[in-house]
């Protein structure tokens, strides 16, 4: 499945209206905000259809999968969308990750935990705003550029970067920090950021992450970047949207997927946007002065104009 999907479905007294743009969405929140009433209401129009009292306008078929048989469920769901509530314990675990991928659902889940072994993007966490009768989706973490720890709009000059990973992304960071006798250190995992922001209390550090697969680490991440002066985050969704959008290969194609990534991203063959723009470089690149490789930086990419073009895409961060 691909593409933006709009969900309206209400009854009488209740509406809730909003839209999915990727295969995993999360829905968070306390209690009596209205997280399990939406999916009561789709179970409901699951089972009593047109005849019953809700009302499902989509053009996908809208499904609750739940309980231990959530397996045999799932084996019966293709190109829908489906609603998973909080105390289902199985959405933890590895065995629903590998069960998931290479679907061609979207996933909408009701947690009020990070889901650490899901890929699923800052962009797509959600609570649920109240307006009156109606319902709708509020983004709790709205953007993958770099969150402030306050309402500031001065830049932080930190002592370090730390990156999630020690692939090209953070090669490329490490080279540039060294041009500006920086620290780069990578966390070897974005589960690992949080215990070395403990560890490093006293630094100013810019975390970069790909904000596509962040989400599970953004809760605890985002309370040590609130309490703390000397923190601040830039998520973009990956190093290589990064690449991709300095404008150094001049490509319509590449243009037009920018502007609506949900249009061309098939959620069965990307678990996330992160592998997909992995992808899209790596196949614009091949055969030319800047191929590009995860796991090893091309030096193509620290030359000047290509590094000044991407560093030029990074707003509001100043690394000098």
């Amino acid at each position: 499945m691909k593409g933006i999907h709009k969900v309206v479905v209400g009854t009488k007294y209740l509406k809730y209206e909003f839209e999915l743009r990727r295969n995993l969405t999360i829905i968070r929140g306390d209690s009596a905000t209205g997280k399990t009433t939406l999916v009561d209401m789709i179970r409901t129009h699951m089972n009593d259809g047109e005849n019953g009292p809700v009302t499902l306008n989509c053009d996908k078929d809208c499904y609750v999968v739940e309980g231990n048989l959530w397996k045999g469920q799932l084996d019966n769901i293709q190109d829908s969308i489906v609603f998973i509530d909080e105390g289902n314990e199985f959405v933890k675990t590895k065995d629903f990750a590998r069960a998931i991928q290479q679907t061609d659902n979207y996933y909408v889940i009701v947690t009020r935990e990070g889901l650490s072994a899901l890929p699923y993007s800052v962009e797509e966490v959600y609570g649920i705003r109240t307006s009156g009768k109606y319902g709708s989706l509020k983004q709790s973490y709205h953007s993958f550029y770099r969150i402030y720890p306050d309402s500031t709009t001065e830049n932080i000059k930190p002592e370090k970067i730390l990156t999630e990973d020690s692939n090209s992304g953070y090669q490329f960071f490490d080279a540039i920090c060294k041009e500006h006798q920086m620290q780069c250190d990578t966390a070897n995992g974005k589960s690992n950021v949080f215990s070395y922001l403990k560890a490093h209390r006293n630094e100013k550090i810019l975390v970069i992450a790909d904000g596509a697969a962040f989400g599970p680490e953004m809760d605890r991440v985002l309370q040590l970047v609130q309490t703390r002066e000397n923190l601040a985050l830039y998520l973009p969704e990956s190093f290589e949207w990064l690449v991709l959008s300095s404008g150094i290969l001049k490509d319509t194609e590449i243009a037009q997927i920018l502007q609506t990534p949900s249009d061309y991203i098939d959620s069965k063959e990307y678990f996330s946007w992160e592998r997909y723009f992995t992808a899209l470089l790596t196949e614009k690149t091949a055969g030319t002065y800047l191929n590009y490789t995860k796991k090893t930086l091309n030096e193509a990419y620290l030359r000047d104009g290509v590094k000044n073009a991407i560093l030029g895409q990074m707003q509001k961060v100043e690394l000098k």
